[in-house]
């Protein structure tokens, strides 16, 4: 990295270059890591559940290990986008592909993953449709030698729709690595659901959360190894479960 690329760097990330802009669209180019950010919002989340899964990210991306791994990717450059989702065909996008390459451009997403408004509160829970949703946007805009992952958080079992490995394996079948975040306020057994029903691909991993004061750690753990494309770090308080 040049100096002069390090100096602008260190000045983004004290906010010394004025308001914060929105990051380039991402566009037909290179990339190195595609993400997607699939955010459940079905009836067993809870609005205080809802804001704990908006809140993590938010910080996540101004965590200082999130931050370094997105720095250290080759380009650098993540594409990221976030998508709500419910029902088999429920599913709003509320942040398009935009590309991350900057401090600057980390407070600007957490800013927006901050203000996001919840816009799905019932249709059940379709992971199947979550999935099938995030492999067509990452279909729609592969680029050339980009690692594609799916990111899936939630709360409960696929219980709407199609069951999930169809999709799952169409996407694992197509290059993509889908990791799994189960919460587990609600349900028992879901982290086997998604040992066993929802992760696939090289390298595929679940980080189980079983209460609020995990939820931001796990979030952090979760993307730094997805950028990095590396294994979480083992850890006494989040069990993982590692499946490639």
């Amino acid at each position: 990295m040049s100096i002069s690329r390090r100096l602008l760097l260190a000045l983004s990330s004290l906010n010394l270059l004025g308001p914060l802009a929105r990051p380039a669209k991402a566009a037909r180019g290179t990339a190195d890591v595609m993400l997607i950010l699939a955010v459940d919002c079905s009836g067993s989340v809870t609005q205080q559940r809802y804001a704990l899964q908006r809140q993590g990210y938010a910080d996540a991306f101004r965590d200082a290990r999130v931050q370094h791994a997105i720095m250290n990717l080759p380009g650098p450059s993540l594409h990221v986008a976030m998508f709500q989702w419910t029902g088999p065909d429920q599913q709003v996008v509320v942040i398009d592909w935009v590309i991350i390459d900057s401090y600057r451009d980390c407070q600007w997403l957490a800013e927006e993953i901050e203000a996001v408004p919840r816009q799905l509160h019932s249709g059940g829970t379709s992971i199947s449709g979550a999935i099938e949703k995030a492999h067509a946007m990452l279909m729609e805009h592969q680029l050339p030698g980009a690692r594609l992952v799916i990111d899936v958080s939630g709360d409960g079992a696929n219980n709407r729709g199609a069951r999930p490995e169809p999709s799952r394996d169409a996407a694992v079948a197509d290059g993509i690595t889908i990791n799994g975040l189960p919460i587990l306020f609600v349900e028992d057994g879901l982290e086997a659901h998604y040992r066993n029903s929802v992760i696939g691909g090289a390298g595929a991993f679940v980080i189980p959360v079983e209460n609020d004061a995990q939820f931001a750690d796990a979030i952090i753990r979760k993307l730094v190894a997805e950028i990095a494309g590396k294994s979480p770090a083992s850890s006494p308080l989040l069990a993982q479960t590692l499946r490639g």
